[in-house]
């Protein structure tokens, strides 16, 4: 109750807005000039949905694009976020700055659902504001500018009034960075205080020991990093020290990332992730003074590596992140940790050298939910799946049932590294544990597995299958004695699967990295009652083609 007293009062403090903001800001992270081109167009695309986004001289009044129906939530959250000032800075054009202020006016004008006020999303609006201030901002009519920093002093005041943030995804941590950066742009040493004070603790909910974000998710793990960077030259820049909180969280995120990258320079397809321009990544690690070496274990967000050669695998053997603070926010904005979670458990992906081989299907967080959740799906990943059900119950707002107890071992053998991982994803609906022992040869040119469901006694065994999705770059041909598949890499290298207690099929995949691509899946189908399949991945030589 003295909480919530204390917030009514905050809110009612008056908030100063000055003509513009006090210190200069500059966004660091390069937009998409293609996207903003998009949006000069009337489109607004986000993680690979496009929908309308028209200011109202275009699309007569009301405009376009803001409406409480207009997209998925992510969709929405990331239109009045305003993430897509980066992508008009970025196209740089007469016309882009005059978009990017007709639809900021636009959006001022009119009233939003809840949605547009989650403190997530006022978070990311105001670094998105202030960011990009030189270019949409300093030099527009005295109105505009006014308009634009009154809203975003009330805004301020509400948001840091409101703090800590309640929700147990990054979105709390957003939320604090546009707190802080209003706190600096509006001259404010109470609600810089205010800020500072809450950020240790935050950083302690958002990192796991390992430097891995809670939410299990690369894109989310560089997204975090990201927001630790701004904050980190948000206090340097008022000339405040950093909180030892903040510099150890740097410096273990920053090496996590790393564990999370293919040879390819991009990160891995695992929760929510799309693939990432790895100049990208690269410039989030530059900016991060990242020097650690990848670390081959996450071991509290549940990642490993097995390295050797060319050869990487990357897999995941955590338990899904928990649904804390349960419920949904305003606009069904998720709250907990597992909102972008999928059913992929013990799945993997292989690359060789910069190539990708075996790799999950990706990901359409802001697509409809039919399509987003066929990509949550356990069989769209490279994993065993049972009876054709999800070892995860996908739910709109995260996952219901899940995996609870996620186990592995990790050792030396024989010259090469073996794994041997379990999760009870399958214990409730079938009393069924999912074992899987992964091996990499010194050498990485053999990756060995098997895949056995062990039942409990007196339960029947389902049927099952193992899949291996395939990179678009991979040409797959079945051998004539339908026990193994021939792979070719995109620069003619040569690898073959193998497999025993299966019947081995080529079916149809897709590939969601940053655009959707047919592909191919090998699907290892269980047969005789066992529990067990076995299956060996090793590199042969091919012909010429």
């Amino acid at each position: 109750m003295l909480k919530g007293l204390l917030r009514s009062f905050t809110k009612l403090r008056p908030v100063r807005a000055p003509e513009a903001p006090s210190r200069p800001f500059r966004d660091l992270w390069p937009g998409d000039a293609a996207r903003g081109a998009r949006l000069l167009r009337g489109e607004f695309e986000y993680a690979g949905s496009v929908r309308p986004l028209l200011p109202s001289d275009e699309a007569g009044a009301p405009p376009i694009g803001w409406g409480d129906q207009d997209g998925a939530p992510p969709w929405r959250v990331a239109v009045h976020s305003f993430f897509w000032l980066r992508d008009l800075r970025t196209l740089g054009s007469d016309a882009a700055r005059i978009r990017a202020r007709a639809l900021s006016a636009d959006w001022l004008a009119i009233a939003h659902a809840p949605l547009a006020s989650a403190p997530e999303v006022v978070g990311a609006r105001i670094s998105s504001w202030l960011g990009n201030w030189d270019f949409f901002a300093a030099t527009a009519e005295d109105g505009f500018r006014r308009a634009i920093m009154q809203r975003l002093a009330t805004d301020a005041r509400d948001l840091i009034a409101a703090l800590p943030a309640e929700a147990a995804h990054r979105g709390a941590l957003v939320a604090l960075k546009g707190a802080l950066a209003a706190a600096v742009a509006l001259d404010d040493d109470a609600f810089l205080q205010r800020c500072v004070r809450f950020l240790p603790p935050e950083l302690e909910r958002q990192f796991h020991p390992d430097g891995g974000h809670i939410e299990r998710s690369p894109a989310q793990q560089m997204e975090a990093l990201k927001d630790l960077i701004e904050i980190r030259n948000l206090l340097h820049g008022v000339e405040i020290e950093a909180p030892p909180h903040l510099t150890v969280a740097l410096d273990r995120a920053a090496p996590a990332l790393r564990s999370l990258r293919h040879g390819d320079g991009g990160l891995a397809l695992f929760n929510g992730t799309r693939d990432e321009n790895s100049a990208m990544v690269d410039l989030v690690l530059t900016q991060g003074q990242a020097r650690s070496r990848a670390p081959l274990v996450l071991p509290e967000t549940g990642f490993q590596r097995l390295q050797a050669g060319r050869t990487l695998v990357i897999i995941d053997c955590g338990a899904p992140p928990s649904q804390r603070a349960g419920a949904t926010g305003p606009g069904g904005i998720p709250r907990g940790a597992d909102r972008l979670a999928h059913a992929g458990t013990l799945a993997f992906e292989m690359s060789v050298g910069r190539e990708r081989m075996i790799v999950n299907c990706g990901a359409a967080p802001a697509a409809e939910a039919g399509w987003r959740d066929a990509l949550r799906a356990t069989a769209a990943h490279s994993t065993l799946t049972l009876s054709d059900t999800n070892s995860a119950e996908l739910r709109d707002s995260g996952l219901g049932r899940r995996p609870e107890r996620v186990e592995s071992e990790r050792q030396e053998a024989s010259g090469g590294q073996l794994l041997e991982l379990s999760h009870d994803g399958y214990a409730r609906a079938f009393g069924a544990i999912h074992r899987r022992r992964l091996y990499l040869s010194e050498s990485g040119d053999d990756l060995r597995g098997h895949d056995r469901v062990e039942m409990a006694e007196g339960k029947p065994l389902p049927g099952f299958a193992v899949r291996f999705h395939l990179h678009p770059g991979v040409t797959a041909s079945a051998q004539q004695d339908e026990t193994a598949v021939l792979l070719r890499l995109p620069s003619g290298i040569g690898w073959r699967l193998r497999a025993n207690g299966a019947r081995v099929a080529i079916e149809e995949s897709v590939h969601l990295g940053s655009d959707a691509k047919r592909s191919q899946q090998i699907a290892l189908f269980a047969t005789g009652d066992t529990g067990l399949v076995q299956w060996a991945i090793s590199r042969v030589s091919l012909p010429a083609p």
